[in-house]
């Protein structure tokens, strides 16, 4: 757990560690940011180490008070319990956290796996969401299968038989344009070697499971994530939210730059500023 400790001292903040007890297990949370702020909820990427995307938001601790959980099942300090991401398990365990701090409803950002997670809040428990910022999520629909094996599989296969550098560096290369910072690398080179991942993707989601949801959304698409590219994230999320979605798109992979996450950051402190009451 080297690189999640240093990844938290790379943040720069005062930050408090507690395990929560839930129905599926304990959960390791992180919380930082403005002491006395509204509460908004970071749910980390799959596969991958909770400060590693959080860091991707840093830019909202000093306007929030922001709780961070280590997704239970995943690589970190929570639970090694394996929920399921087609049915209301995710959403049971998000309202027990919410519980715990006494939060009867917030802002959600959720990258990734953590947007699918967000989604599936939305389906079965529509009300604790004022509104959420969905960041190449997964959840809503999928990009080529095909493309899928030759950039990411069949390297990944390479890389846990070989441990070749090359291999680890066309995975990256293709998850973030070429742009993947060299700590990310190395740990995701870890985690796809060492860890058992989660292959399971939160189900897609139907209208008919957000026909209780109203609150507004925020997505942003990388126009060559090699997961959620944005041609298909878009035509499904039109439909799902209609006049809730906002939208915004980057000529990003599906790790973004540290200079797209700058405008990230503006976009999503617009977003919590005009929809976040």
């Amino acid at each position: 757990m080297l690189h999640y400790e240093a990844y938290l001292k790379s943040l720069n903040c005062n930050i408090d560690r507690e395990y929560v007890p839930t129905r599926f297990g304990k959960t390791h949370v992180l919380t930082m940011g403005k002491r006395d702020g509204k509460p908004l909820f970071i749910l980390q990427g799959g596969n991958c180490i909770n400060p590693m995307t959080l860091s991707w938001f840093k830019g909202l601790l000093s306007e929030y008070k922001v709780y961070a959980p280590d997704t239970i099942g995943h690589p970190g300090y929570s639970d090694e319990t394996r929920l399921s991401g087609k049915d209301e398990s995710f959403a049971l365990w998000v309202t027990d956290l919410l519980d715990h701090y006494h939060i009867e409803r917030c802002a959600f950002v959720g990258p990734s796996y953590g947007g699918g997670i967000v989604l599936r809040l939305a389906a079965f428990y529509p009300e604790k969401i004022a509104c959420a910022v969905l960041a190449a999520p997964a959840g809503i629909n999928l990009g080529s299968k095909t493309k899928m094996i030759k950039e990411i599989l069949i390297p990944l296969t390479l890389f846990k038989m070989s441990g070749s550098k090359k291999h680890l560096k066309a995975i990256a290369d293709a998850m973030s344009l070429s742009s993947m910072k060299s700590i990310d690398k190395k740990i995701i080179g870890k985690i796809f070697r060492y860890v058992s991942l989660e292959q399971d993707m939160p189900k897609l989601t139907t209208e008919k499971e957000l026909k209780h949801y109203h609150s507004p959304t925020l997505i942003v698409a990388g126009k060559t994530d090699i997961f959620f590219p944005e041609e298909a994230l878009f035509k499904k999320a039109a439909v799902l939210f209609g006049d809730l979605l906002e939208w915004r798109a980057y000529d990003m992979g599906h790790f973004p730059s540290d200079s797209h996450l700058e405008w990230i950051n503006a976009d999503i402190k617009n977003f919590l500023l005009h929809h976040y009451k």
